[in-house]
């Protein structure tokens, strides 16, 4: 799916913050014409974000632009919040102002993990930093404008960037066995199907949404799926600076559903042979 399908949006007024980023790049694939904006533009700094939009004058603007180092968040909070929480704002209002739509993208982490699976209405309940930042980077689009799309993933993986799959493929080369947490859930989300999907959500109507690939597990059995090494640990036993939620899975109540991710997991992994 290309932008072409959507018939309501120019696809050259199609405006992609933190195109170089992982899911930057895969939405470059479903909107191969689109005006790009990567590492030159700091979103944390409202007048250059406001005179971009201004200039452009975009119908769409998709925001990939985030702090997504969980742990490091913690060390520097006033900067996840200026980058996930502050500066979505500040494109908010200059969508606002320039008559376009804005997509964005939070996470699972703004919930606490105290429920096994969450819908688009519950209410969120940060556990860490980065959740923080995150939620505070909805309430600001929410305050600034009406037109948004907030975009709800989790556990992405894909070309050009970190990720787990890479992270824990290459461990497993190196190591005899790989400890993997066996006791946080949530849902792996290829970079590729969420951008494809992205494009959708653009004719849909403004709110929030939860877009994942289909199916749930824990992050030892997403390990298990592509090494054949890994041994289950508890969080206990693998203390990170940040608090994970046990439980991080978005139900998906107002669109289709992505195809499983075992099959999205499976594409990708046949991108290296």
């Amino acid at each position: 799916m290309v932008v072409a399908s959507i018939k309501t949006v120019n696809p050259e007024k199609v405006l992609i913050l933190g195109a170089n980023g992982m899911l930057g790049h895969a939405l470059q694939g479903v909107f191969p014409e689109a005006v790009l904006r990567g590492h030159e533009l700091d979103i944390t700094d409202e007048e250059a974000v406001y005179a971009c939009i201004a200039d452009l004058v975009p119908d769409v603007v998709i925001n990939a632009a985030a702090y997504t180092d969980v742990d490091g968040c913690e060390d520097h909070v006033g900067i996840a919040s200026a980058v996930n929480g502050e500066g979505p704002g500040y494109i908010a209002r200059a969508c606002r102002d320039a008559g376009a739509v804005f997509v964005h993208y939070s996470t699972d982490y703004i919930f606490d993990g105290s429920r096994e699976e969450y819908v688009e209405s519950d209410l969120p309940n940060p556990v860490n930093a980065y959740g923080r930042s995150k939620l505070l980077g909805e309430q600001r689009i929410i305050r600034e404008m009406k037109n948004y799309r907030i975009i709800r993933t989790s556990w992405l993986f894909g070309r050009y960037g970190r990720n787990f799959v890479d992270t824990i493929r290459d461990l497993s080369t190196r190591m005899d066995q790989v400890k993997v947490v066996h006791d946080q859930f949530g849902k792996p989300t290829y970079t590729v199907d969420l951008a494809e999907k992205t494009a959708d959500l653009i004719s849909c109507e403004s709110g929030i949404y939860h877009i994942t690939n289909d199916g749930s597990c824990s992050w030892y059995e997403f390990a298990q799926a592509f090494i054949g090494n890994a041994v289950p640990c508890s969080s206990a036993e693998f203390p990170r600076k940040a608090v994970r939620p046990r439980f991080s899975v978005l139900s998906n109540t107002k669109t289709t559903p992505l195809r499983h991710w075992r099959e999205a997991l499976s594409d990708y992994l046949q991108g290296d042979t």
